[in-house]
């Protein structure tokens, strides 16, 4: 099996599959309404919204950086406001997440096999790059589930499931 496709299994699996932890990324963030998505819970950092607009800004970042490009803050920014919630533009988001998430198996069935254990190009002042294009994939997933679990925390203070 190709190193894309082990990864792409995993990335599925946390999203719509059966996780070891629990419940996937895809059921969580829909469990509640676009009102408790975009409401900011006192002692909450974090709207859910806010939270999946970061998901999504790193989804794109992950993607560019396996297409060979500079390592950076993603485009959209990292915390970017999610402004004023609508069903519609909660919704949005949803499908914005789900096809972030299919342009990343896109860009990562993309990457030639021979590629995924080289270092990314990562010139952040670091010195020299730090994590391979395999490790990339491996700490994003990280990232995901640690902001699921915040997702699911604020579902459960808003009473949902």
């Amino acid at each position: 099996m190709k190193t894309a496709d082990k990864l792409q299994q995993e990335l599925e699996n946390i999203f719509v599959g059966r996780p070891w932890y629990g419940t996937p990324i895809s059921t969580i963030i829909t469990q509640g309404n676009w009102i408790a998505a975009y409401d900011k819970l006192p002692g909450s950092v974090h709207s859910i919204a806010h939270i999946m607009l970061h998901m999504i800004g790193w989804t794109e970042e992950v993607i560019s950086r396996l297409q060979g490009n500079q390592a950076s803050d993603p485009a959209r920014g990292d915390w970017p406001e999610p402004g004023e919630g609508s069903e519609q533009k909660w919704q949005q988001l949803v499908i914005d997440l789900d096809e972030a998430n299919s342009n990343l198996i896109k860009a990562m069935q993309a990457l030639p096999d021979n590629k995924w254990d080289e270092l990314i190009n990562d010139q952040r002042g670091l010195g020299e790059p730090v994590t391979t294009y395999k490790g990339l994939i491996y700490g994003f997933i990280q990232h995901q589930i640690y902001h699921a679990g915040q997702i699911a925390l604020l579902n459960r203070m808003n009473h949902v499931n």
